[in-house]
């Protein structure tokens, strides 16, 4: 239906809705016949296709197919075939590593769509007669929705009241340029298309405010339409994972070659038969699956998704995996002053009229308090001060004592009901148009109605508003405001500002036109404490090399004066209008030394982001406003704040603060660079386990080649031993290092420089020093042993196990973790453990061609994990390791 082309009459007829909204019962019918509000996503990838991807590995498909044909072979050609039994023991061990992946993959895809769940949009609509902000899924048909600046539309609606409301469509028209909406009809002649009175899904507002009625939800709103058309695209790597999966090419090609010679070799020594080939190239497969660190990318995942839910319970969302990996290499926070640094709590404390301060009393939000007036005072100047800062004014009264909207706004009204302006009183105004606040302007008017009587009343940045001023009321007299006047107010304002105080100025004007030659009234300083942890979080972040600079729309003396309270650099304090006589190189210089930015716009916010990057910071930056989305989307870690912050922001973020608290910012980095160590840390584990195990099969073939002269290669371990020792360290244990605590000295570490990854050289040294030590260590168990075969494969490959899960240890030791810090990562190293002893000591050793060890051995195996544990903590001190962990 064109709903466009209607009444809003006909339109609330239709919808069988009204102004008020619908009650609880009808949303629960009409959640039931038209379904969530939401888009239908594409396929998921379903948990039987999660499963059988991980058999899809080139080198697992040849491995499997070899092994089929080695069962079948010798079942076919029982005499010139070498059994069955390693082939079905292969197949079981892939059959696990299989399930083991599928349950890593499974879980992450949850844990990223969790996050996506976490950060969908909200909108705000009137049910039952209030006003509720509910998430956008459970918009129905016929819900009223309330539209103010920065909210994304949540579905698409015809609009019944309209403030100078412009709403951004260019994600659905290409068009750059807002749209100023209205709510009249289109007549039939009008112009073919127009549907100015009409909003969509996933635009969003750009100023002004409105309601309107939902007329479509889901997949039957104009996105929907669309989105039926379109396939899904797939998220990007991160940049973890892309570089963990070149680095697993670059590896497989190596391993691959080197596989293949190992097995040309033993062909070209043994001849090519049906009885040695099969087994060869099963070995030379197994080799390459077990020394190919293709599960990388993977486990990376896991632990990227572990590490940004447990920073979900820090009060900080991640939006996007790849913003963990960033946090660790941030070294400079931009960030917005009221709510962040502050408690967003604002509560009048002085007002000023007919030349004098009045005390406000009172905290918080709270409605108790009065205004402590002087007899010289005029109680209607008074009153027409506090009438004016309730009427422009966006924040609503849910009930006697609660409001809700800006913490600015709702102080006003808080310091109006103290100044016995109350709601009924109120309410006798019918609000006629609204000019709506912007951070260019830096002030707000609204045009009521009572008793036929147009009166504008208007505030904003106390400047801003003397410049819209011809006259003063003082006294109740309307006297000239002449600049004598306008600069004792200004000084006022700083002097009020000087103490903390957030100040306001207020105007007004009966027989209303236009918004100029407005009377002005006076001024309002409300205050809006720093949040007591704040100071420490700065503290802890400047011993971390992190420096926090203020940007803020409020007055520089507001700025400087809550700025030195919570220990940022107040030396300079530059504002907007200085800024913008800044070139270049002039803005570059005073960056190096001004931490406090005060009365500046987003584009501001954005030049100084910019000047940032070009001198190779890695910056942060806050912001809750739809006009700061450029500045969130430009940063490197776009914070936005998730209570009083605007749809479109969140959009353009990488982080929501669900506190709104700058201390959760100092959290989110402690927990990125702890979620970094872990990642390095089970990188490193899985490289160097791997590295060793090829070192291993390398140098006991060359020197049984070489040493031995021996016509047979020597073969420490069996294809079925090597998948074996891939299942139990690529297992749990990798995983478990995940859930690692975090050093205790972290923020006592420089940033991470940016450019570096997980595989910097110092971790590529150490992969290959301790790799090199653990397949020599394990090699020496093999030789001193050779006199019976069996037994040395199984005191090789116990000892290989052990000392891959103390490895464990030995990487945990360089980030100085208490040995039982992690619970998980001790149950995983037990279970390991006693997986290996069950295949020792139970019937199972048959099949993996093990003996069982006695005392003796072990004493032996004690022995060899004592020296490969003692070489490597005097290796520690003589490479480039993770020294700056230590500090």
């Amino acid at each position: 239906m064109n709903f466009h082309a209607i009444t809003i009459e006909e339109v609330t007829k239709k919808l069988q809705t009204n102004k008020s909204g619908l009650n609880n019962t009808e949303v629960k019918k009409r959640q039931e016949k038209f379904g969530l509000n939401e888009l239908t996503q594409g396929k998921k990838i379903s948990p039987l296709k999660i499963f059988f991807a991980q058999f899809t590995d080139f080198l697992v498909i040849i491995l499997i197919g070899a092994a089929i044909i080695s069962f079948a072979a010798s079942i076919m050609f029982p005499q010139q075939s070498a059994g069955n039994i390693d082939t079905v023991l292969i197949l079981i061990i892939l059959l696990a590593n299989g399930v083991f992946g599928f349950i890593q993959n499974y879980k992450a895809e949850q844990s990223i769509e969790k996050l996506k769940n976490m950060s969908s949009p909200s909108a705000v609509v009137f049910r039952n007669g209030i006003q509720e902000r509910i998430d956008a899924s459970h918009v129905v048909p016929g819900d009223i929705l309330i539209l103010g600046e920065g909210d994304i539309i949540a579905a698409d609606a015809r609009i019944i009241e309209a403030n100078n409301l412009r709403i951004d469509e260019s994600n659905l028209t290409g068009e750059s340029l807002p749209v100023t909406k209205q709510t009249q009809p289109l007549k039939e002649k009008a112009v073919i298309g127009d549907q100015s009175n009409m909003i969509f899904t996933s635009a969003f507002v750009v100023g002004g405010t409105g309601r309107a009625i939902v007329i479509a939800t889901g997949m039957e709103t104009q996105v929907g339409h669309i989105a039926k058309r379109l396939e899904n695209t797939e998220d990007r790597p991160s940049p973890f994972q892309t570089e963990l999966s070149q680095l697993g090419k670059k590896i497989g090609l190596s391993v691959i070659a080197l596989a293949t010679l190992i097995i040309v070799a033993q062909l070209a020594v043994t001849g090519v038969s049906l009885n040695n080939f099969l087994p060869v190239f099963i070995f030379g497969a197994s080799l390459a699956v077990a020394a190919v660190p293709e599960g990388l990318p993977a486990v990376v995942t896991v632990g990227l998704a572990m590490g940004s839910r447990r920073m979900v319970k820090k009060k900080a969302l991640v939006r996007h995996l790849a913003v963990v990996e960033s946090l660790g290499s941030v070294d400079i926070i931009c960030t917005d002053k009221t709510g962040t640094l502050t408690e967003s709590k604002m509560s009048v404390r002085q007002i000023h009229v007919d030349n004098q301060n009045i005390e406000v009393t009172g905290q918080g939000y709270g409605l108790e308090g009065e205004i402590k007036k002087a007899q010289s005072i005029s109680k209607k100047d008074v009153e027409l001060l506090l009438k004016t800062g309730a009427l422009c004014n966006n924040a609503q009264w849910q009930s006697k004592d609660e409001v809700i909207g800006d913490p600015t706004e709702i102080a006003l009204l808080v310091s109006a009901y103290k100044g016995k302006q109350t709601k009924k009183a109120l309410e006798s105004y019918k609000r006629l148009h609204e000019n709506a606040f912007s951070s260019e302007r830096k002030m707000m008017s609204v045009v009521c109605e009572k008793k036929g009587q147009k009166s504008i009343y208007a505030k904003g940045a106390a400047e801003m508003v003397l410049e819209k001023c011809t006259h003063i009321i003082e006294n109740e007299k309307i006297i000239k405001l002449n600049e004598a006047k306008r600069k004792e107010i200004l000084a006022v304002t700083n002097h009020m500002a000087s103490d903390a105080l957030r100040v306001l100025g207020f105007a007004y004007k009966e027989k209303w036109e236009k918004e100029e030659k407005l009377i002005f009234l006076g001024l309002q300083g409300m205050i809006d404490p720093p949040r007591k942890e704040v100071a420490k979080s700065i503290k802890d972040c400047k011993k971390a090399g992190i420096r926090i600079i203020m940007i803020t729309g409020d007055h520089p003396v507001t700025a400087a004066a809550i700025a030195k309270e919570l220990g940022i650099s107040t030396q300079t304090v530059t504002t907007g209008a200085e800024l913008n006589t800044l070139s270049s190189n002039e803005l570059k210089s005073k960056l190096k030394s001004v931490s406090v930015f005060a009365r500046v716009n987003p584009e501001h916010k954005v030049n100084i982001l910019q000047a940032l990057q070009n001198e190779g910071h890695l910056v942060a930056m806050t912001g809750d406003g739809v006009n700061d989305a450029p500045a969130l989307k430009q940063a490197d870690v776009g914070i936005v704040m998730g209570i009083r912050g605007t749809d479109v922001a969140r959009q353009a973020s990488d982080m929501v603060l669900l506190d709104d608290n700058f201390a959760t910012i100092r959290s989110a980095i402690r927990e990125g660079r702890g979620i970094f160590d872990n990642i390095r840390k089970f990188v490193n584990y899985l490289l160097s386990a791997n590295a060793g195990e090829v070192v291993l099969i390398v140098l006991a073939l060359l020197y049984g080649r070489l040493i031995l002269g021996s016509e047979q290669l020597l073969i420490p371990l069996l294809a079925v031993h090597l998948l074996w020792v891939n299942l139990l360290t690529d297992g749990l244990p990798a995983v478990a290092l995940s859930l690692d605590p975090i050093a205790k000295n972290i923020m006592k570490r420089p940033p991470r420089p940016f450019e570096e990854g997980v595989m910097n050289r110092s971790t590529g040294m150490m992969v290959l020093t301790m790799g090199s030590l653990l397949g020599l260590t394990t090699l020496i168990m093999y030789l001193i042993h050779l006199e019976d075969p069996i037994h040395a494969r199984t005191i090789t490959f116990t000892t290989l196990v052990v000392l891959e899960l103390m490895k464990i240890a030995h990487l945990r030791s360089q980030y100085k973790l208490p040995a039982f810090s992690n619970p998980w990562l001790v149950g995983a190293v037990i279970i390991s453990f006693l997986l290996q002893l069950i295949i020792l000591y139970t019937p199972l050793s048959q099949y993996f061609q093990l003996v069982p060890l006695d005392a003796f051995d072990w004493l032996k195996i004690g022995l060899a994990t004592s020296v490969f544990w003692g070489l490597s903590r005097l290796i520690d001190q003589f490479s480039e390791g993770p020294k700056e962990n230590e500090l």
